[in-house]
């Protein structure tokens, strides 16, 4: 029971779904801060400055083009951390599982009845 319980956790879709709920929720608040509060005022700053940095308007509506590269940027930082510091771990891990798994077993045991049987047989053919 405990076997299958470990291999229904280890099965990627649950590993996967883990990763995308729990993790990549606490993860993004962090990255949308950071992307908000450092890399969106330095797009703005590229684009011209002030207040209509970053933005574009069009009949008296603005198009803000530098939230946009900053949703950007802060979805590649969260898929890039979740990659190399969960995915691949859990890959390495699922390949040596695998690897153990594909062992092969040990020299087959012959219960001592069946090898006392065995020797029986052979000294009866012997004798006859």
């Amino acid at each position: 029971m405990i076997k299958g319980f470990r291999d229904f956790i280890l099965r990627g879709n649950v590993i996967d779904l883990a990763i995308a709920v729990i993790i990549g929720a606490a993860f993004s608040g962090i990255v949308t801060q950071l992307t908000k509060s450092f890399i969106e005022p330095l797009i703005k700053l590229m684009g011209g400055g002030g207040v209509q940095g970053g933005a574009f308007i069009v009949n008296g509506v603005p198009f803000d083009w530098s939230a946009f590269i900053n949703a950007i940027i802060n979805f590649l930082i969260v898929a890039a951390v979740l990659y190399f510091f969960v995915v691949t771990p859990m890959n390495t891990i699922l390949v040596r599982r695998q690897k153990n798994d594909l062992v092969e077993p040990g020299p087959v045991v012959i219960p001592e009845d069946i090898a006392l049987l065995k020797e029986i047989r052979d000294l009866l053919k012997s004798k006859a």
